[in-house]
């Protein structure tokens, strides 16, 4: 039989066994056992005396199934997770128990309040039937019979913004407007978030987009003419003497006279800024897919009229009222500019060959090295469109067929970044630091901020594909370098000049107050001023009753003079395309919200709808005409 043994196996055990032990000792000499059990008596007599012997201990184990390990092993283990436990996860459970304050984030700096105050300009600009929270309280509804005489217009031309101090709607520089604010949206949407101002400036596009698509036939795929502007009667003159929004000087909310409307059949330049607008604002507009398909099929149509051959006359050619405010001396910049964006827009390729075919940048001599052609503005868009299709080389390189244009508009765009400097003498610059971009003309610093900001979204797309800097013939020039000059320029518009004063309203403690601005100027206390009754107000040496808050004024003469009057309009009127520049170049330049420094643009952002493979390029259009 088998006994069980735990400890190594089984013993046997034989019956036979005992037989043999009880016949050894039948024959075991009797006085030998005798003595040996006195043997044994003497030993148990011996333990009665010195006690038991002493037991061995034996270790305890633990079988855990997988592994046997001693008792105390396993104490030891036990204990020492106690230990650890109160030691060190008790005090944790402790610390994170108890309520803490967020940290505060670090204030904004001196960029982002000028921002915050730059784009409420925008909503005191609004034309039309304004929203309960609109946020101006002297305000409210104006210029509802606006397009009435476009009888092709279902509900008129109502909406949109008010050009600067009178109430004029330019669709050109506003189309140019929503364009540049679309773009700082694109490129730093996430310092809008973190600013608070992303829902802002999205619903300040969209006011202006809206009323662009009443401007023409957007639900059309073809069309043949596009309102150009609202108002202004007779010749436009600034010293006219018929009642229009020059002669007149009243609040929007109290125009009585009439508001004409101006359509052109031609209009390449002014078709092309409104695609421009349109293309930009539906990429900032992609989380509403409806809203976005709209504007990118408006921008399609108005881009084709923009296109049309036979139909090229500048759209301010023998117009008076819009030849003396807002003339366009060429088309084939907003030809290249709308082309840039239409292909961010929709990913179409024939966009891009058309911007990148060698006759496009010959036509608008964009590598003449023409000094006037190297400064943004909403006349000349030439340093934008290079900027754009730089862009699309230095974050998707797409080689040929297009390499060689994007590299003469790389290389275009790095010799305007060095006029920028002083140092190479290209402009000059007042003493105070001011550059003088449009030649010490008035309206200085509406130049000034376009193109701060083109400067300052250069250096971060260098530095988001780590190029630290370009040569400016044998010298090299920094991000930093590039940055700097912009954020001077900003600091001159904000206070550090030689006056002391800020150029943009209720920013600082001192800055103009008596600006060239019917509704600013003109109380809102309830009475209805005719329109020569308003002039008491327009010449007045009163502050303004009403804050603009925001608004950059036209700024500072070559001598860094600057009167603070309401007859100074080059100087002391604020302008759409000027604030929108600002708000622009301000997004830019400002690190609040995201820790030091500048955070680096988010170079996907407009590639969504650009295919990652680029097929060969087709033919040009049997439209394209050079």
């Amino acid at each position: 039989m088998y006994s069980a043994n735990h400890w190594g196996g089984s013993f046997e055990i034989a019956d036979g066994a005992a037989e043999d032990d009880h016949s050894r000792n039948m024959d075991l000499d009797r006085g030998a056992l005798s003595a040996r059990q006195h043997h044994e008596l003497d030993e148990t007599q011996q333990s009665w005396l010195l006690g038991p012997p002493e037991a061995k201990k034996k270790d305890k184990y633990v079988d855990l199934g997988c592994i046997v390990v001693k008792r105390k092993v396993l104490w030891w283990a036990f204990w020492c997770v106690v230990a650890a436990f109160v030691l060190i996860g008790l005090p944790i459970i402790i610390a994170k128990a108890i309520p803490h304050k967020k940290p505060r984030p670090p204030p904004p700096d001196q960029y982002t309040e000028a921002l915050h105050k730059a784009l409420l300009f925008f909503n005191a600009q609004k034309s039309g039937r304004l929203p309960k929270n609109n946020g101006i309280p002297w305000r409210g509804n104006s210029g509802l019979s606006d397009g009435s005489d476009a009888k092709d217009v279902k509900g008129g031309l109502v909406g949109g913004y008010y050009d600067a101090g009178d109430n004029i709607k330019f669709h050109f520089p506003m189309a140019f407007s929503m364009t540049l604010l679309s773009w700082s949206v694109i490129e730093y949407s996430a310092k809008y978030k973190a600013v608070g101002e992303y829902d802002h400036v999205r619903e300040l596009i969209k006011w202006g987009t809206d009323y662009l698509l009443l401007t023409f036939n957007s639900s059309a795929s073809t069309i043949d003419k596009i309102y150009a502007q609202v108002s202004i009667v007779g010749a436009a003159k600034i010293n006219g003497t018929q009642p229009d929004d020059h002669h007149c000087w009243n609040r929007p909310e109290d125009m009585a006279y009439p508001r004409p409307t101006i359509a052109v059949s031609s209009g390449p330049d002014l078709g092309g800024e409104i695609a421009a607008a349109l293309a930009a604002a539906s990429i900032v507009f992609r989380d509403n897919a409806a809203y976005s398909k709209k504007l990118t099929q408006g921008a399609a149509t108005v881009y084709k009229f923009a296109r049309q051959s036979g139909h090229r006359t500048p759209y301010s050619l023998r117009q008076p009222d819009i030849e003396y405010y807002y003339n366009s001396t060429s088309y084939w910049d907003e030809y290249m500019w709308s082309a840039a964006w239409m292909y961010y827009a929709t990913g179409n390729t024939s966009y891009i060959s058309f911007a990148t075919d060698p006759r496009l940048p010959k036509n608008a001599k964009a590598f003449f090295n023409i000094l006037d052609f190297s400064v943004f503005s909403w006349d000349n868009k030439l340093p934008g469109a290079q900027l754009l299709l730089s862009r699309l080389r230095m974050f998707l390189n797409p080689g040929y067929p297009y390499e060689e244009s994007l590299i003469g508009y790389h290389n275009a765009t790095s010799l305007n970044m060095c006029m920028y400097f002083p140092r190479f003498n290209s402009f000059n610059f007042t003493k105070g630091g001011m550059a003088l971009f449009n030649h010490g003309n008035g309206q200085p610093l509406q130049y000034v901020v376009a193109n701060s900001f083109v400067a300052a979204l250069y250096a971060d797309y260098m530095e988001a594909v780590n190029v630290p800097g370009w040569y400016c013939g044998p010298n090299f020039m920094t991000t930093n370098d590039l940055r700097d000059f912009a954020k001077s320029q900003l600091n001159y518009i904000l206070g550090d000049n030689p006056r002391k004063m800020s150029y943009v309203v209720g920013f600082g403690k001192k800055y103009p107050r008596h600006l060239h601005h019917r509704g600013a100027s003109t109380p809102h206390n309830g009475v209805k001023y005719s329109c020569t009754g308003g002039y008491k107000w327009r010449d007045s040496k009163k502050a303004d009753p009403n804050l603009l808050n925001g608004a950059m004024v036209g700024g500072p003469d070559k001598n860094d003079g600057f009167k603070d009057s309401r007859n100074t309009f080059g100087q002391n009127e604020p302008t759409l395309v000027g604030n929108a520049g600002l708000v622009a170049a301000l997004v830019a330049i400002t690190s609040s919200g995201k820790g030091a420094g500048v955070t680096a643009v988010d170079k996907n952002t407009m590639f969504s709808a650009v295919p990652p493979m680029f097929p060969a390029a087709p033919p040009p259009p049997s439209s394209w005409k050079p």
